[in-house]
């Protein structure tokens, strides 16, 4: 018998708890093993404690927390998760910085297809080259 592949781990992260909920159930329908958080705190708790092949995180929390700074933890355990910043209030500045620190943009409203297909683009790419590493 042929043994279950085990489901990819997304890390979900913002402060509006029906737009949480909504990615999670998005997400989950793919068959992804989603962990949520709706503050920075729970974020960086959470990537701590877990591997994530992929970090989905809105870009103003709360109290002028921002995903950059979920990223920065993530990263910092493991260099080379792949990030999405999804924001509603992203200015050139915000852009560039995720440009330069190989963070992908998505942009609120999100398109569901772009959402899935980014997700399933960058978790693939992670997939395959720990498959390489092996």
């Amino acid at each position: 018998m042929k043994a279950r592949a085990q489901k990819l781990k997304v890390l979900v992260v913002d402060d509006e708890a029906s737009v949480l909920m909504t990615y999670r159930l998005i997400l989950e329908q793919q068959g992804y093993d989603v962990a949520a958080a709706a503050t920075s705190r729970e974020a960086i708790d959470a990537v701590k404690e877990n591997d994530f092949d992929l970090i989905l995180c809105d870009f103003s929390l709360e109290q002028q927390h921002s995903g950059f700074e979920v990223i920065d933890a993530a990263r910092r355990k493991d260099p080379n998760v792949p990030c999405v910043l999804l924001t509603g209030y992203a200015t050139l500045e915000t852009a560039d910085q995720a440009k330069q620190n190989g963070i992908e943009v998505l942009y609120k409203p999100i398109d569901i297809a772009e959402f899935l297909h980014t997700t399933s683009r960058l978790t693939r790419l992670k997939h395959e080259s720990n498959q390489e590493e092996r």
